[in-house]
C-alpha cells in the first residue's frame, strides 16, 4: 500500500486527488479529492500568455492543497499540467511558482500522455464490469479535448488524439454572447466538427465504438443535468448509463439558457456556468459520431490514472 497524491491543473480547474493504492490488489482508498475553479486557461486563446491575475489564483489553490498534502503525509506526488500551460509563452512562471510552493516539477504532458492517462483512470474504474470493446474515452476539458480508443480487456490504447477544442477555448473564441447567438453556435459547431474530422487520419475511428466513456467536469455536470439532481452529486454520477438522446436535449436546453440562468441549476458550479454550453456542444458533436446509444459517465478521472501512474 502507497499513499499517492496526484494533481491536475487544467485549463478550468486544479484537481487534488490523495488516496492509498495496492498494486497487487489493484485497490483504492480515497482520502480526499478536491476542485478548485481557477481559469488557469484564461485569455491564453487570445494572448498567448498566462494572465497575473490566473496564475494568482492557481497559486492560491496550490498553496491549500500544501497544506493538505502536508497532513496526510504523502509518499509520493505527482503533478500534471494540461492544456493552457501547453499553450503559454510564460509557462515558466508556472513552473516555477508550483516548485516554490510545492517542492516539486510540475510536469507539461503531452496531449498523448494526457489522453492515456484520462483512459487509465477512467476504465480502471470500471473493475471487472464488462466493457464491450473498442472502448472510446472522452475527455473534454477547458482547453482541449482527448478522445482515446483502446481494448477494456488488456487496457492498450489503440489510439488517441488531443483536440485544442475545449469548453473556454470555444467560449473564448467563438461564442462570446450570453446566450450564444444561432450564428456563434453554427460556428461552434463547425469548429469542433472540423476537428473531429482530423481523428481518422490519427487512427481515432469513432465509428468502430462499442462503448463510450465521459469523464471530466463538463461531462459530470451534463449528466447531473440529465439525471435533474438537486445537488451535484458524485454517487449518483459515477458509472451513470445516459441515454444519447437525452444528452443531446440537454445539450439544447444549456445552450438556451443565459449565464444567470445556468447559475440557478442546483448542481452546477458556479465556475463553469459560462463555460458549460460550449463544453456541452463539444460532447453533443462527438456523440453524433459514434454508433451507440448510452453514454457511460466516471467520476475517476485523468486524476486516478496520474496517482496509478506513480502507484
Amino acid at each position: 500500500m502507497r499513499r499517492v497524491a496526484a494533481i491536475d491543473c487544467g485549463t478550468n480547474t486544479i484537481k487534488l486527488l490523495v488516496a492509498d493504492l495496492d498494486r497487487e490488489t489493484g485497490t483504492e482508498h480515497e482520502l480526499v479529492r478536491e476542485m478548485r475553479m481557477v481559469r488557469l486557461g484564461q485569455d491564453v486563446d487570445r494572448t498567448g500568455r498566462l494572465a497575473d491575475a490566473a496564475l494568482a489564483r492557481v497559486f492560491a489553490a496550490i498553496e491549500e492543497y500544501g497544506a493538505v498534502l502536508d497532513a496526510h503525509h504523502v509518499d509520493v506526488l505527482r503533478f500534471c499540467a494540461t492544456s493552457a500551460a501547453r499553450d503559454a509563452a510564460n509557462a515558466e512562471v508556472f513552473v516555477a511558482g508550483v516548485r516554490e510552493r510545492l517542492g516539486v516539477q510540475p510536469e507539461v504532458v503531452t496531449g498523448a500522455e494526457e489522453a492515456q492517462l484520462s483512459y487509465d483512470g477512467a476504465t480502471r474504474s470500471f473493475g471487472d464490469r464488462e466493457l464491450p470493446g473498442p472502448v472510446a474515452v472522452v475527455d473534454i476539458g477547458g482547453g482541449s479535448t482527448e478522445l482515446i480508443l483502446g481494448d477494456p480487456v488488456t487496457g492498450h490504447v489503440a489510439a488517441a488524439r488531443s483536440l485544442d477544442v475545449g469548453s473556454v477555448r470555444m467560449t473564448e473564441r467563438l461564442m462570446p454572447s450570453d446566450p450564444p447567438t444561432a450564428a456563434e453556435l453554427a460556428a461552434a459547431r463547425g469548429a469542433v466538427d472540423d476537428a473531429l474530422d482530423t481523428l481518422p487520419g490519427h487512427g481515432v475511428h469513432l465509428d468502430s465504438t462499442a462503448s463510450l466513456v465521459g469523464v471530466g467536469g463538463t461531462i459530470t455536470t451534463v449528466a447531473a443535468a440529465v439525471l435533474d439532481l438537486p445537488h451535484y452529486d458524485r454517487t449518483a454520477i459515477h458509472h451513470a448509463d445516459l441515454p444519447v438522446a437525452a444528452v443531446h436535449e440537454v445539450t439544447e436546453r444549456l445552450l438556451a439558457m443565459s449565464v444567470e440562468q445556468r447559475r440557478g441549476l442546483p448542481f452546477l458550479h458556479p465556475g463553469r456556468a459560462d463555460v458549460i454550453g460550449a463544453g456541452a456542444l463539444i460532447l453533443d458533436r462527438v456523440l453524433s459520431r459514434v454508433p451507440v446509444q448510452r453514454l457511460l459517465v466516471s467520476e475517476a478521472d485523468i486524476l486516478d490514472g496520474i496517482a496509478w501512474s506513480v502507484a
